[in-house]
């Protein structure tokens, strides 16, 4: 057994089982807190006009970017790669509008629970609304 009782009666570990321990927590830790795995997701293109799309990954430490300004065709997808939470699952934001047409139309959502090969639809089905800056 690698532990001792001192002359106080108090339990210690001896240095190899303290190692084996610690190696034991930062491999557990490792695989899940560190996200070195990624999630591939399927953005879909739930309308039948060209869309522009910007989806974010919001598990990133700040949310970035992982598709800008993609141009996704009528009923087409595009797929990507989010970070998984410790519970390893992806949560995205996203904006779409449409290119072309009379009728320009936007449309944003969120996604969470993602998980891997996950589709989340985006659509267009709201008015654009332009937004200035203020003064």
């Amino acid at each position: 057994m690698p532990t001792y009782r001192c002359s106080d009666g108090t339990v210690r570990l001896t240095a190899d089982l303290r190692v084996r321990v610690l190696g034991l927590a930062l491999t557990l830790m490792g695989s899940t807190a560190f996200g070195d795995d990624q999630l591939y997701i399927r953005i879909y293109n739930d309308t039948a006009d060209e869309i522009v799309v910007t989806v974010y990954d919001m598990n990133a430490g700040a949310p970035r970017p992982v598709l800008a300004r993609q141009v996704i065709d009528g009923f087409a997808w595009l797929t990507t790669s989010v970070t998984p939470s410790i519970g390893s699952d992806g949560r995205v934001r996203w904006i779409a509008q449409t290119i072309a047409g009379a009728f320009h139309r936007c449309g944003y959502g969120e996604s969470g629970g993602l998980r891997s090969n996950a589709m989340v639809k985006v659509y267009t089905d709201s008015r654009c609304v332009r937004i200035s800056p203020r003064p």
